[in-house]
């Protein structure tokens, strides 16, 4: 047995593909090509592969990729004995790395192929002074140690020192410069990389040097220069295109990526697992059914390939993608290997066709026949969780993902910070984002949302302060978050100081999203002229959400006339926008404008526009309690009335009247004051002082906003029954506790 530059024995080789099922998978996959190196082939496309198949929480062995299997015999090793290589390699394998140097010491005159697998092991445990330390007392270096140590001091972070050891290396081969320029690249430091790249040697510039630069450059975001390289290339082979197939679909030009599949294809190039993986992922990620079924045709027509793990998963994702849930159940049903990739693939399908109940249903099928879920699959049984705002079945999943250690990476921290902010627990959701190990921007994005949504503007400013201090670049969605915050606080210098300072970065292009929140928080803060006058200055034409922003603050701030220059525009664009009738005949009902309501109304019918139907609901026990107003069809209608009237006699003595204004429409002043206390929200806080335990809290999910005269009336009903009540709006969160609202009434 052989590798390239150095030898190793059979049992580490098997040990060390214990450590990654998922890679092990991945070689298998690529077998036709491991006749020769796969260094920088494999690290060109398996990331992006891991990525498109969910496997996101996947890790990848440091040492690995260097394994590579040829023909060198074992009798470099015939110096050891049998149980001592065993044991040397256990105590690898479990990471117990003072243990194993202790019987590296008693090896005499160790071959240099057992300094190098412990180089791996300390650079993997990013133990990189002691790597460095071992690799200077290693008497005879070959190049596999020389790459091995370039490759440990890029894995920790450390460039620098791994440049001045190629630049003393004796000898270097292409997969000495492939390593270096592989792990600049992924650090970042592109211009090195192709300062590099193009210094090598153009006789000795392999397919795996081109590879592992496109690679590089898709990974960076820059598809432009990845793209004129591929199309540079003297010559390419399978993995060349897979490499800027999936680099280009990640990047978010998926249509692109599937005209080079078809190129591909064209050209004569016979497509391998990975290469079928990626077309699969564009044609899932803008739906497109026809081509993928092509797809789906070609992999029986590829013998080798029609029951690979990664392809059956693949197409599971694709057909969840385009909305086919019971043909990805068919190939689900039909894969002979149905390992944790393809039961994701199915899990996170019915999430994304909003079947939550049976995601959670295959979640549990899953756990009790022994498939062990990894950090995607809680992922999506969370966001189902989320969709269902069911938080107690989320408890329980966050429970068992902390039991298996995966609480903490990125994309697990990342949902848990989602599903509890939306469920009404931001304190849970900050906590939960202060034990992920590596923040990424897609974290710190999700914990700003999430504070923004509850109101929580100061919370939102530490945290972005914080992400500044951490070198966590802002992007426009941070942006987003920031404005929403803003509005929600009333911090409306804080917002245009936010609005400047992104519109002058580079990085951030601002987007008409952005300048509806900036629009929206002028109009919140009473700046009208001022939010008109953004929208007439927009470099893109406004849309309704822009427009539909300056409505709602009309209202709030009772300019008709600008409240009805807005609403024309909205019908211009979209007669049938139920929004902005409903908030214009709103408004006017709020001043008693009774014929321009009845206007309004007709408008509405003649046009088949519908309003819709305020509701509110409570989930209990995984169920969904849904009412209506003044709603009368729930078994405990009649204790849930003589709740709430027993409510409404406490609300009296605490000096509570009604606002009238929030009743709209032209009836007598006692129907008013009966339809407001019969709206939604109200039944679902009676049901749940009747269904929940006596003190704790009850969170209550509404699809309009809450009204004016109910936010008053909960504030108090607070007090009353000393519990907090959660409502969320399609505005924002409300915190109510002693009669007193988290948004400081201003929403």
């Amino acid at each position: 047995m052989s590798i390239e530059g150095g030898s190793v024995m059979n049992d580490s080789v098997q040990s060390l593909n214990a450590a990654s099922s998922s890679m092990c998978l991945f070689l298998v996959a690529l077998s036709s090509y491991t006749k020769t190196r796969i260094l920088a082939h494999s690290y060109a496309v398996l990331p992006m592969l891991l990525l498109s198949r969910g496997l996101k929480g996947t890790r990848i062995p440091f040492g690995l990729p260097f394994i590579i299997t040829t023909n060198v015999s074992t009798s470099s090793f015939s110096t050891n004995s049998f149980n001592t290589k065993h044991l040397l390699f256990h105590y690898l394998n479990n990471r117990s790395l003072e243990e194993a140097r202790a019987i590296f010491d008693q090896i005499p005159s160790p071959h240099v192929s057992l300094y190098t697998i412990m180089l791996h092991a300390y650079a993997h445990n990013r133990r990189l002074r002691e790597a460095i330390d071992l690799f200077h007392s290693i008497p005879s270096k070959d190049v596999v140690s020389w790459n091995s140590m370039i490759k440990g001091c890029l894995y920790c972070g450390d460039y620098v020192t791994a440049r001045k050891l190629f630049d003393e290396m004796p000898h270097r081969t292409v997969v000495s410069w492939t390593t270096l320029i592989d792990g600049l690249l992924r650090l970042g430091i592109v211009e090195e990389a192709e300062t590099l790249f193009w210094a090598m040697n153009p006789m000795e510039r392999d397919v795996a040097a081109w590879n592992a630069m496109i690679h590089g450059y898709c990974s960076n975001g820059r598809v432009d220069d990845a793209l004129r390289l591929f199309h540079q290339m003297p010559s390419r082979d399978v993995i060349s295109w897979s490499s800027i197939i999936a680099g280009i679909d990640h990047n978010g030009k998926s249509e692109h990526a599937l005209l080079l599949f078809r190129h591909m294809v064209a050209s004569g190039v016979c497509p391998s697992s990975v290469g079928l993986v990626c077309g699969l992922s564009a044609a899932s990620k803008i739906s497109a059914l026809r081509v993928g079924i092509q797809i789906h045709c070609s992999v029986f027509k590829l013998c080798d390939w029609p029951f690979d793990e990664f392809v059956s998963a693949s197409l599971i994702t694709f057909y969840g993608s385009c909305r086919q849930m019971e043909t990805a159940c068919r190939v689900f049903g039909e894969a002979l290997c149905k390992n944790v990739v393809a039961w994701t693939a199915l899990l996170t399908g019915y999430g994304f066709n909003d079947r939550h109940q049976e995601a959670l249903e295959l979640f549990g099928e899953m756990i009790r026949i022994g498939v062990v879920p990894n950090e995607s699959s809680f992922t999506s049984a969370l966001n189902s969780c989320c969709g269902l705002e069911d938080i107690e079945r989320g408890k329980v999943i966050h429970a068992a993902a902390v039991k298996m250690g995966l609480e903490a990476g990125g994309y697990m921290g990342g949902s848990l910070v989602v599903m509890y902010s939306k469920c009404g627990y931001v304190t849970d959701a900050v906590y939960a984002f202060k034990g992920i190990n590596v923040k990424s921007v897609v974290s710190w994005n999700s914990v700003i949302v999430g504070c923004a949504q509850h109101g929580c503007g100061m919370w939102v400013l530490a945290l972005f302060n914080q992400m500044l201090r951490e070198m966590v670049g802002p992007d426009g969605i941070t942006l987003t978050g920031l404005l929403s915050a803003c509005s929600r606080s009333g911090m409306l210098q804080k917002a245009r100081c936010f609005f400047r300072y992104f519109g002058q970065k580079r990085s951030v292009s601002l987007t008409i999203e952005h300048y509806a929140s900036m629009v929206d928080v002028l109009g919140r803060c009473g700046e009208l002229k001022e939010a008109e006058a953004l929208v007439m200055s927009m470099p893109m034409k406004a849309n309704s959400m822009v427009w539909l922003a300056l409505l709602s603050a009309c209202r709030k701030h009772s300019n008709l006339h600008v409240a009805e220059r807005a609403a024309n525009q909205i019908f211009e664009m979209e007669p049938d926008c139920s929004g902005a009738y409903v908030l214009l005949s709103n408004f006017y009902a709020s001043t008693s404008r009774w014929a321009e309501v009845a206007l309004i109304r007709r408008k509405m019918k003649h046009n088949g526009v519908v309003k819709q139907p305020g509701s509110s609901w409570l989930t209990l026990k995984g169920r969904k309690h849904e009412f209506l107003s003044a709603d009368r069809s729930h078994p405990l209608t009649e204790k849930i009335y003589q709740k709430l009237e027993w409510l409404g006699v406490k609300l009296k003595e605490l000096g509570y009247v009604p606002d009238q204004q929030c009743a709209l429409h032209d009836v007598e002043t006692e129907q008013k004051e009966e339809m407001l206390s019969y709206h939604s929200e109200r039944l679902v806080i009676a049901f749940g002082l009747l269904s929940t335990v006596e003190g704790s809290t009850i969170t209550v999910m509404k699809n309009l906003r809450v009204c004016g005269d109910c936010h008053n009336a909960i504030k108090l009903m607070a007090k009353i029954v000393d519990r907090e009540i959660v409502v969320r709006d399609s505005s924002r969160f409300h915190h109510f506790r002693n009669g007193i609202c988290s948004c400081g009434d201003y929403w």
